[in-house]
């Protein structure tokens, strides 16, 4: 009797049985039944229907938006206008083949009508961007890849505009980036000092645009953002040669991103390099600054290791304990110091500055789902679909105080969180 069940104990642990509870079962059942998560799932399909301006504040499109809810919209949408806005960019390439930030439709525009996006004298639409920032390219071209996946519709890639294919025009906006926003001695990408993935830079009241002011830096957001597009970019043409080309590009700039930026011994990114003087007051130290939502696109983007991941989000955790955020969207810690940025910036945990933003930490979420930290991503979007709830919609972002701020029906935020839901609930509907 003994032998009989000793023998059934073996078979059954050869068989990954157990007579304890599956925590992934027990886990993935508790996210099924969780119906707050279907109600902000809900909520953000139903705020995108509403256009494609970033939120109530916001009356442009804007490209590095668009970039994080076309996904959610586009099964809410007819495809063929988020086509239509898309293609918008491209007729608004600038000549020397960067990409604006966005832009700003009359009310009379068609999405439906080609004739208003293949001319580059549309005067419906007028382009504008915050040259500190070095995210445009990049967030375009994500933007198409994420469209391509999900409709299907590889034509867009082939559409003429002004004389050149979409294809060749997100080759071309790579070429720009690589004229004017790369640096031969890291071979990365740079932009204006910016706090981590932010578009307002210090010490003027010009906070977006370069000018004699601006202090050139190289970070990890625009960076990452450079790998997933050259990888997109690489996934989408067909030419190996092309292929090819974009892949070694990823490769090197990936290569780089480790070995100037990743700080080893502290297991985070340093927030800059500076290609001139650094603009950091002598007695705040920069290096101890931690960028949260850098470094969740740039897990997103491969860089880094399951061992490294699990240490950047138990340092986020003790970022939010210590600064009394109410999530891990907090956007860095330390903050940088009083007065430092100007304007609406200019206290710390203000706007870019350590508010908190769902916009950036549901990405975070959406990795830690995607690396297998699943009941961590659960325990931290607690606090972010709580407070829609709670406030009854997507704000751009929160204070310390959980006190949401800045613009209302805010897309971004609702995107990326409406993606995480999705990440944990198909997750547990295979574990369950």
């Amino acid at each position: 009797m003994k032998q009989k069940i000793l023998l059934i104990a073996t078979l059954c642990l050869l068989a990954g049985c157990s007579t304890h509870r599956n925590p992934d079962k027990a886990l993935a059942q508790t996210i099924l039944s969780d119906s707050s998560l279907t109600r902000v799932d809900s909520m953000a399909h139903s705020l995108l229907q509403k256009g494609f301006n970033a939120g109530s504040g916001y009356s442009q499109v804007w490209v590095r938006d668009m970039n994080t809810f076309v996904e959610t919209a586009l099964q809410v949408v007819d495809p063929k206008e988020i086509r239509g806005a898309i293609l918008v960019f491209f007729a608004l390439q600038q000549p020397d083949n960067e990409i604006v930030d966005g832009y700003v439709l009359n009310k009379d525009f068609n999405w439906n009508d080609p004739n208003q996006y293949r001319s580059k004298a549309d005067t419906a639409h007028v382009g504008f961007k915050n040259t500190v920032e070095t995210d445009q390219e990049t967030s375009l071209i994500q933007t198409v890849a994420k469209y391509v996946k999900v409709t299907g519709d590889t034509s867009i890639l082939s559409e003429n505009i002004a004389g050149k294919t979409v294809l060749e025009r997100m080759g071309l906006a790579v070429a720009y980036l690589m004229k004017e926003r790369y640096s031969k001695k890291y071979g990365l990408l740079w932009g204006a000092m910016t706090a981590d993935w932010g578009d307002v830079q210090p010490h003027t009241d010009d906070v977006v645009d370069i000018d004699s002011t601006t202090t050139p830096a190289i970070d990890i957001y625009d960076n990452a953002m450079f790998i997933i597009a050259l990888n997109d970019l690489a996934g989408m043409t067909k030419d190996p040669s092309q292929q090819q080309q974009w892949k070694n590009l990823s490769s090197s700039v990936a290569e780089n991103a480790r070995k100037y930026l990743w700080d080893a011994q502290n297991q985070k990114f340093i927030p800059h390099i500076y290609l001139d003087k650094s603009p950091i007051p002598a007695d705040f130290d920069e290096s101890k600054v931690f960028y949260h939502g850098g470094t969740a696109v740039a897990i997103k983007a491969a860089l880094l290791s399951k061992a490294e991941i699990e240490a950047s989000n138990k340092h986020m955790l003790e970022d939010v304990r210590l600064s009394g955020a109410p999530s891990i969207g907090l956007t860095l810690y330390p903050v940088y110091p009083d007065s430092f940025f100007h304007g609406g910036m200019a206290k710390p945990y203000i706007y870019q500055n350590g508010g908190d933003w769902t916009w950036f930490g549901a990405r975070m979420i959406q990795q830690l789902v995607a690396n297998g930290f699943v009941k961590e991503a659960y325990a931290e979007i607690r606090p972010m679909i709580d407070r829609v709830i709670k406030n009854k919609g997507f704000y751009e972002w929160y204070g310390v105080d959980g006190k949401p701020e800045g613009s209302a029906n805010f897309k971004g935020s609702a995107g990326t969180l409406a993606k995480a839901i999705v990440m944990l609930q198909q997750w547990a509907e295979k574990h369950a």
